[in-house]
């Protein structure tokens, strides 16, 4: 195959990627939201972190109940003090990722 098509290939998953994530942005630019709207939309940031948590702190199999990942949880009690008094989650990713890698290495 040529050249050309790789290049082709990769343009065409760079713009399917990247369609989806800055379109909403320019089409609410462009127009103004109900406040019922805007703030259903503030919590989506929030849900989907949330949903991300869960999704590491529990473990999932087919046909039992989800069990909890113990040194997931024990990182996650320090990156929510970090998180409640800094309110950073630049710092809160930190806090996380180390944990988790001291629990690891232990």
């Amino acid at each position: 195959m040529s050249n050309y098509y790789y290049l082709l290939t990769l343009f065409g998953c760079a713009l399917v990627t990247w369609i989806p994530r800055v379109l909403p942005f320019v089409l609410t630019k462009a127009i103004t939201l109900p406040p019922v709207l805007e703030k259903f939309l503030s919590y989506l940031p929030m849900t989907i972190l949330t949903a991300l948590l869960m999704q590491s702190l529990l473990n999932f199999q087919t046909w039992h109940f989800p069990t909890l990942r113990i040194p997931e949880l024990l990182a996650c009690i320090p990156a929510l003090i970090v998180g409640i008094r800094t309110k950073d989650l630049m710092k809160i990713v930190l806090t996380g990722v180390l944990g988790i890698a001291l629990l690891r290495l232990l």
